[in-house]
């Protein structure tokens, strides 16, 4: 059940918003008071910022600034992180989900010809700063995480079955609930670090290995990330096994933008891949901030 206290239902207020702040912004009215915000959202303005709070940290302007157009070129420009120095220099140690996720294992190529044929994978459905979460995991670790905000559940369910067609899913969310805990848990919570299992080809598991190391709150190209595995002239490609992640979050593909600054696409949908972005930066901010 989705209320008031859970965090799908402070997404679904921010999905709601981030939608009249991109007409305000097309429109060039600048940044949407408020208190007119809070209308729109058939809110008081005090519980309008107190949810908005609750979910991001930051006041609704100045999270209007990090959901502006031109964020992402900003990004690139103030945080784009450089793969082949990111170890050296600590940088994928900094935010808290790498610190969590430090253990994973791949599959090995051939097990993977096989679509996943004798393999038992576990699913449930869970609550989520980004909406309703599918997380799919095996004994050895979290293999899938898809977001039904903008898709549906049916087609997440589908898209994830997909991938392993030969697999046996077994609906079990109270197996997977301690690495979701450790994922999305509020902090105390957590009793164990939660492993990943990377299932896809061995081109694919190379990207996102590169995208384990962008840490929170910073941004990498495509083409850094061809770069990074020896693969400079294979961009296309390297956008397609981004696209194919099936651990959307965890290993951050929303992370990859184009050179251009533009943000390229995202298989739950651009709304969430803004949303996220925005979310990261404001904490990472914060957390800064903190610390100084």
């Amino acid at each position: 059940m989705t209320d008031e206290t859970t965090p799908s239902y402070h997404f679904g207020v921010m999905r709601r918003a981030i939608d009249l702040i991109d007409a305000a912004a097309a429109q060039e009215r600048g940044v949407i008071p408020l208190a007119d915000l809070a209308r729109e959202m058939s809110m008081s303005p005090a519980h309008f910022q107190k949810v908005f709070t609750a979910w991001v940290g930051v006041s609704p302007k100045r999270y209007q600034q990090y959901l502006a157009l031109g964020q992402a070129k900003a990004l690139l420009s103030e945080r784009f992180t450089m793969l082949e120095t990111a170890n050296e220099l600590g940088l994928s140690g900094t935010g808290r989900l790498h610190d969590l996720f430090l253990r994973w294992d791949a599959m090995s190529p051939g097990d993977f010809a096989r679509k996943g044929e004798g393999l038992t994978v576990y699913w449930g459905w869970f609550d989520s700063p980004f909406g309703l979460t599918l997380v799919m995991g095996t004994e050895k670790g979290i293999c899938g995480i898809g977001f039904a905000n903008e898709m549906g559940e049916d087609w997440a369910m589908q898209d994830m079955i997909g991938r392993w067609p030969k697999a046996d899913f077994v609906e079990d969310p109270m197996m997977l609930r301690p690495w979701v805990l450790a994922a999305f848990g509020a902090p105390g919570q957590v009793t164990e670090a939660a492993p990943l299992y990377l299932i896809g080809a061995p081109f694919q598991i190379k990207v996102w290995e590169a995208l384990l190391r962008v840490p929170s709150g910073h941004v990498t190209t495509y083409s850094e990330i061809a770069n990074s595995i020896g693969k400079p002239k294979a961009v296309r490609a390297v956008g397609t096994a981004v696209g194919r992640n099936p651990i959307s979050l965890l290993i951050p593909c929303h992370r990859a933008l184009r050179k251009s600054g533009e943000l390229g696409g995202y298989h739950w949908g651009l709304p969430v891949k803004r949303a996220i972005l925005a979310w990261e930066s404001a904490r990472a901010d914060a957390n800064f901030k903190e610390a100084v």
